[in-house]
């Protein structure tokens, strides 16, 4: 099974995507951070966003996608860009027919860490020691968070399969 995880953002937005072998090992196969503050305005940005995602699906072809949901910021105006960058990667990998989930922040940290208030340190070790990348490897943060989406949803489908209980059911804890 491959996956695209997504970070959204209206600055960079993280891509990541990683193989599910079926004993559910998980293999590293691309990330990178979609840089969209060359655009003239919001909106071209949103453009880009779009476009940088259509690129990965066809090079990469995966079969499920993984999105972080909206946290609420300290601005009001942060957020509702979170929101539409949120909705341009949703509408963007829906129209490709890709099933999507979605999980939380605090579920994604609390899968890779086992603590909902860790921080990007530590996220970002588990994705290196989960995928099995070198100490060095050096990892955009917004590519990592997305690589750490993907792996919250292998794992959270592998529990899922295990136990019989659906992925919609475990987010709600």
């Amino acid at each position: 099974m491959r996956i695209l995880g997504i970070d959204p953002g209206s600055q960079c937005t993280g891509i990541g995507v990683i193989d599910v072998a079926a004993d559910g090992r998980c293999r590293y196969v691309h990330c990178e951070g979609l840089k969209l503050l060359g655009a003239e305005d919001f909106p071209s940005r949103l453009g880009l966003l779009c476009e940088g995602l259509e690129r990965v699906m066809d090079e990469w072809q995966p079969q499920h996608v993984a999105i972080e949901t909206v946290f609420m910021d300290k601005s009001a105006t942060s957020a509702l860009k979170l929101g539409h960058a949120r909705g341009a990667a949703l509408a963007t990998v829906v129209r490709r027919r890709l099933k999507v989930s979605e999980y939380a922040p605090r579920v994604i940290k609390q899968s890779l860490v086992g603590r909902g208030a860790a921080d990007k340190s530590q996220v970002q070790h588990m994705v290196r020691l989960l995928l099995n990348l070198a100490d060095g490897t050096r990892l955009q943060a917004d590519a990592a968070d997305a690589l750490a989406v993907a792996l919250t949803h292998a794992h959270m489908s592998a529990t899922a399969q295990r136990t019989g209980v659906g992925v919609a059911l475990l987010r709600r804890r």
